[in-house]
């Protein structure tokens, strides 16, 4: 993400978790800059926060989760009241580690998600809200999330004449799209522990299992007892994406949580069904932003 156009706004004042503001509409957006090594900062959230990784590492401790290495490309969601201790292992004063966040208002959260909620449009209960259920979502944001949250820096840095009106309509977006993100990671993971409750969950654990095979529709159509068409139809709906492109993140997903533990590429590459490394390369780039040779080494 290119932050370059408000480098002057973020002289630093201080060398750890320098922040720099801009205020809109039950929203606001802060860069922090960390220029040097540090541990154990906290982060409290008074209001929904998503935190985009810009530049550099962190490691994320929350009582709720597993310690997080936090890299560019993953975004952290904290819920009102939460909080977080970061450590800052590679920042320097000419390569400092940079964090985007969001922070947007109890209203304009429980708004959007109403409205949702009225459509049909997202299946999850009310209870399993960040609003209600006080989680952490730790997930990996997408090329279209990174180009949103490029959008939303350049509204809230710009003096645009409908600047309020944008904003509006690109935090709800963002919004959508955490619910969106939390409701897939709720369906997959059901789909493990439950998966003869539908022919969705089915159709999910069965691509869960398969993964180092290339994918057979019409074998998971009779598996799942789905048409074709409502197959298509149902992952639309409810995930956003082919059972293919599916198949695709679960396997990159899957991939970086094994070079984190320090495999071997190459082993990683033909278990999870890639037809070569240069294949596995390529699209790992596309999703992460950098090899698996360089995520392994940033990561290890």
């Amino acid at each position: 993400m290119e932050l370059s156009h408000i480098q002057k706004l973020r002289k630093p004042k201080k060398l750890v978790e320098n922040r720099t503001s801009f205020l809109g509409p039950e929203s606001e957006v802060s860069i922090y800059d960390t220029y040097l090594p540090e541990n154990l900062v906290r982060l409290d959230a008074d209001q929904l926060m998503y935190c985009g990784m810009v530049s550099g590492k962190k490691i994320m401790h929350s009582p709720r989760l597993a310690d997080q290495i936090f890299l560019p490309h993953e975004s952290f969601v904290l819920a009102p009241g939460e909080t977080v201790d970061i450590d800052f292992p590679e920042a320097r004063v000419d390569n400092p580690t940079t964090c985007l966040t969001v922070e947007i208002s109890r209203e304009k959260v429980l708004d959007v998600t109403e409205k949702l909620f009225d459509t049909g449009a997202v299946k999850l209960s009310r209870e399993d809200t960040w609003d209600k259920a006080g989680s952490v979502l730790h997930t990996h944001h997408c090329a279209a999330t990174q180009r949103l949250l490029a959008r939303i820096v350049n509204l809230f840095t710009e003096n645009h004449p409908d600047r309020d009106m944008l904003i509006d309509f690109n935090v709800s977006e963002l919004i959508i799209r955490m619910l969106r993100e939390q409701e897939r990671g709720f369906l997959l993971s059901h789909s493990l522990q439950t998966p003869d409750e539908s022919s969705l969950t089915v159709a999910l654990k069965w691509i869960h299992d398969h993964l180092s095979e290339p994918l057979d529709i019409d074998r998971l159509c009779r598996e799942s007892c789905m048409s074709r068409s409502r197959l298509y139809a149902e992952f639309k709906l409810r995930l956003g994406c082919s059972p293919m492109e599916l198949q695709q993140q679960i396997r990159l997903k899957e991939a970086g949580k094994r070079l984190k533990r320090g495999e071997v590429i190459t082993i990683i590459c033909y278990d999870l069904g890639f037809s070569s490394p240069s294949h596995f390369c390529r699209r790992f780039k596309n999703m992460y932003g950098c090899t698996p040779t360089e995520y392994k080494n940033r990561v290890l």
